[in-house]
């Protein structure tokens, strides 16, 4: 079993665990090759003058739809799509942050994820989730329904925003835009980079 990692800093874990967060966008790294100049070469195709469509075929593999080339990485290996869709995916969470501060530390198998998730064992993690669907698109190209599926609430007068206690928005991308940015990294949005879009369920829970 594989695991995903949520940001705690704004508290986009929490809103996995509540139902709130069904969507996730994970940006491609590297970005794709991108074939448009062997689109020219089909000088009948209608794509000829296409961009670039990415979608994943069901073996996980990235490949552009209109011309079928393979969507390569720098040096030339093929991208793989890291979850499938109805993969069952461990929501990594630090040992401490569901077990009894009185537990002993020593009693799991690798004592550094105690505090640190990046380290924890899928198998041990008290949440799953299942991909129910995946996909490629630009980044800027999340629609406001997309925005409330990524954690972004409605706050009434305030606006919206991924959790109360931070800046409000009176526009759902707009709020999106500068989580993304806080995220990933000043400039992120602006940047419109390809990003995986996975859809998902909560399908496990300890009482």
């Amino acid at each position: 079993m594989k695991k995903i990692m949520f940001n705690d800093k704004y508290g986009l874990t929490q809103a996995v665990l509540e139902g709130r967060k069904t969507q996730t966008r994970r940006i491609m790294n590297p970005q794709p090759e991108d074939c448009s100049a062997v689109h020219r070469k089909y000088v009948s195709a209608y794509w000829k003058d296409k961009p670039m469509s990415l979608v994943v075929n069901e073996g996980g593999s990235v490949y552009c739809e209109l011309c079928g080339y393979g969507a390569k990485l720098e040096g030339g290996s093929i991208f793989r799509l890291p979850y499938k869709v109805g993969e069952i995916v461990a929501v990594a969470q630090s040992y401490n942050s569901f077990y009894n501060d009185e537990c002993n530390p020593n009693l799991f198998p690798n004592g550094a994820g105690w505090t640190n998730k990046m380290y924890v064992r899928p198998e041990l993690m008290p949440h799953q989730i299942r991909i129910t669907d995946v996909r490629i698109e630009r980044l800027r190209d999340i629609s406001e329904p997309n925005c409330m599926a990524e954690g972004i609430c409605y706050y009434g007068n305030y606006g919206f925003s991924w959790d109360r206690h931070s800046k409000c928005f009176h526009d759902l991308r707009e709020a999106y835009a500068a989580l993304i940015d806080k995220i990933s990294g000043k400039g992120t949005w602006e940047s419109n980079p390809y990003v995986f879009v996975y859809d998902f369920e909560l399908v496990k829970k300890w009482e």
